[in-house]
C-alpha cells in the first residue's frame, strides 16, 4: 500500500511524491521520473509489481505536472526560467531523501520519455547517487530537427509568454505523432495498444494537458545537450543502463532515435548498457498490452544490477 507526501523542492516549491514501500526487506529502491503531461501516480500498478520482488519505489510529480503545480498556475509549466534544471535538481532532493530513510541501500532511476531525458542529464550531473539507470521510451541525439524546434518555441515565447501553450508545439509532437495510428479512436492511440489504457489516460484530469512554451524551450535545449560530449564525458561509463522501448514509439522515431543514444554510449566506451525492443510495442510499454512482460524484464535487469552492487 502506497502512500503520498511532499518535500521542498528547488526554490521552495512543495514537490509532490509518491513511496509504495517493498514487501519484506528492501533489496533496493526504484526512483521514477515520469513523462510529459502525465504523473507519478500512473505508476501504482508497475510499483507493485517491483513491491513483491523486494523493491521500494518512490515517484515524485515534476513541477507543473500532478500535484506539483502551485495554485492560480495551469499545468504543464515547470517555471518562468531554468524550469528543466531545477526538475533535475528536485529528482536530486528526492534522490537524498530516499538515502536517509533508506541508508545503505541502493538506489536505481528509471526515467520513462521525458522523464528519460530529465534521467540522462541526471547521470551527469548526479550521477554518483545511483547505481543503475533505466531509460523507457527515449531518444538521442536530435539533430537538425531538434534546432528547429529550438527556433520556433522561442518564436513562440516571443509570441505567447513564457506560460503560452503553444498549438504548433503540439501539432509538431503530441498530434504529429497520434497520425501514425489511423484510423484514430482516441488522439492518444499512440500511447498504447490497449484501448482501456488510452481511455484511463484520457480520463485522468492530471493528463494529457498542452506544456508552456518554457517548458518546450528547456526540454528542447536539454535534448540537444544530454547526447553531446561535454554531458555524455561526465557520466559513469561502468554504470548499468537498460534502456527499452516499443518498435512503433514515435516518442523514440520507432527505435530510430533510441539507436542512436545507443551509438552514442558505444562510441564512449560504455560497457554496461544493455537494451531491449519490443515488436509493435507504442510509447507506455508499461501500460501496453504485454506490460507484464515488461515488467518482469525490467525486474531481471534490476535483479542482476542489484545482485552485482551486493
Amino acid at each position: 500500500m502506497g502512500h503520498e507526501f511532499q518535500f521542498t523542492g528547488t526554490d521552495g516549491l512543495q514537490i509532490h511524491c509518491y513511496h509504495w514501500p517493498s514487501l519484506g526487506a528492501t533489496k533496493a529502491i526504484v526512483q521514477i521520473s515520469h513523462g510529459m503531461a502525465e504523473h507519478g501516480g500512473r505508476y501504482a500498478r508497475f510499483a507493485s509489481a517491483l513491491n513483491g520482488s523486494g523493491y521500494g519505489v518512490y515517484a515524485n510529480d515534476h513541477r507543473g505536472h500532478g500535484k506539483s503545480i502551485p495554485k492560480a498556475q495551469a499545468p504543464g509549466h515547470m517555471a518562468d526560467k531554468d524550469g528543466w534544471n531545477k526538475a533535475v535538481r528536485d529528482m536530486f532532493l528526492l534522490n537524498q531523501e530516499i538515502a536517509k530513510r533508506h541508508p545503505g541501500v541502493p538506489i536505481i532511476l528509471l526515467g520513462h520519455s521525458m522523464g528519460s531525458f530529465l534521467t540522462q542529464q541526471y547521470m551527469a550531473e548526479y550521477g554518483d547517487s545511483i547505481v543503475a539507470a533505466a531509460l523507457s521510451a527515449t531518444n538521442g541525439p536530435p539533430g537538425a530537427l531538434g534546432k528547429v524546434g529550438q527556433a520556433i518555441t522561442r518564436l513562440e515565447k516571443l509570441r505567447l509568454g513564457a506560460e503560452g501553450h503553444s498549438a504548433v508545439m503540439a501539432g509538431m509532437t503530441f498530434k504529429a505523432f497520434n497520425k501514425a495510428f489511423k484510423p484514430n479512436r482516441m488522439e492518444f492511440d499512440w500511447l498504447s495498444r490497449d484501448a482501456a489504457e488510452v481511455d484511463k489516460y484520457v480520463a485522468d484530469p492530471l493528463c494529457g494537458f498542452d506544456c508552456s512554451v518554457a517548458t518546450w524551450i528547456g526540454m528542447l535545449d536539454a535534448l540537444t545537450q544530454v547526447a553531446g560530449n561535454s554531458a555524455v564525458s561526465k557520466m559513469n561509463k561502468a554504470m548499468p543502463i537498460y534502456v527499452f522501448s516499443g518498435t512503433a514509439d514515435p516518442v523514440g522515431e520507432n527505435t530510430k532515435g533510441v539507436k542512436r543514444l545507443l551509438s552514442v554510449f558505444e562510441a564512449h566506451g560504455f560497457t554496461g548498457v544493455i537494451h531491449k525492443f519490443y515488436d509493435g510495442g507504442r510509447h507506455e510499454l508499461l501500460n501496453e498490452i504485454n506490460r507484464d512482460d515488461v515488467t518482469n524484464d525490467f525486474i531481471s535487469w534490476a535483479d542482476a544490477v542489484t545482485h552485482s552492487t551486493n
